[in-house]
């Protein structure tokens, strides 16, 4: 669904990464990991078409990314950050029929057809029961997933998330991750996300992108954790990885 040929991210001048080549697919969840400005966000928002490409080529199918309209992309590209929500006096219902946009227009109301791609949105989500609720009542991971299911249902076969499961507790990580790994494989939809959570991208994802300074290294996770990439990424004094159970543990000195 989305190749990426000698991609060059950046800002301005300011190159961060050089020459990529990957791919992402169809029906698999993906994460990326990585240490802190290493350019996650930036590789991120280049897919998104929020930044362009220094240099290289995306595309999605057979079609450059930049030759396609902000329309097109809106049909293709479903986009949710780290940002929180802050919209007052809007219903989640209402947020998630926001994911019809680019199909009624920013002011065009929702026909019957739109309505059932909401209701359905919302049951893939777990979040029918949330549908009258304010947004600024939510908590953090159910604000998280209501705008998961405005992505879902803007009907794109490809969406991309900054940090998903940042703000979360642990149990509400674990069914993040899970609700995306049953979209991609339910669904079919090729799904990209950017991660701390090492362990939970290793245990839940198809395949893993391990940014380093100047490169990416993408595979299974069982290949990366195999060939020592997680570990060499995540092992510190103190630190080891268990490339069997794809498991962090913690020394701790007595």
């Amino acid at each position: 669904m989305i190749t990426l040929r000698n991609l060059s991210t950046g800002y301005g001048r300011h190159t961060v990464m050089r020459g990529i080549n990957a791919e992402l697919r169809q029906g698999e969840l993906v994460s990326l990991l990585g240490p802190n400005g290493v350019g996650k966000s930036t590789l991120l928002r280049t897919l998104s078409a929020f930044l362009p490409p220094l240099a290289g080529d995306i595309r999605i199918g057979d079609r450059p990314l930049n030759q396609l309209s902000t329309r097109e992309r809106s049909r293709l590209i479903g986009v949710v950050l780290t940002e929180r929500t802050s919209v007052q006096h809007m219903t989640v219902r209402n947020m998630v029929g926001m994911g019809r946009t680019p199909y009624t227009g920013f002011w065009g109301g929702l026909n019957d057809e739109d309505r059932r791609v909401v209701d359905d949105a919302m049951q893939q989500t777990g979040i029918v029961h949330l549908q009258h609720r304010y947004i600024n009542t939510l908590s953090d991971g159910e604000r998280q997933k209501v705008m998961i299911a405005k992505a879902v249902a803007q009907e794109t076969p490809i969406i991309l998330l900054d940090e998903p499961t940042a703000f979360l507790d642990y149990p509400s990580k674990v069914e993040m991750m899970r609700m995306l790994l049953r979209l991609a494989h339910g669904m079919q939809k090729t799904i990209f996300l950017s991660t701390h959570d090492v362990e939970m991208a290793l245990q839940l994802s198809d395949r893993v992108w391990l940014m380093e300074e100047g490169r990416i290294i993408a595979g299974t996770p069982r290949q990366l954790a195999q060939d020592g990439h997680i570990a060499h990424f995540v092992c510190r004094e103190g630190v080891q990885f268990d490339a069997q159970s794809l498991t962090i543990q913690l020394q701790v000195n007595a």
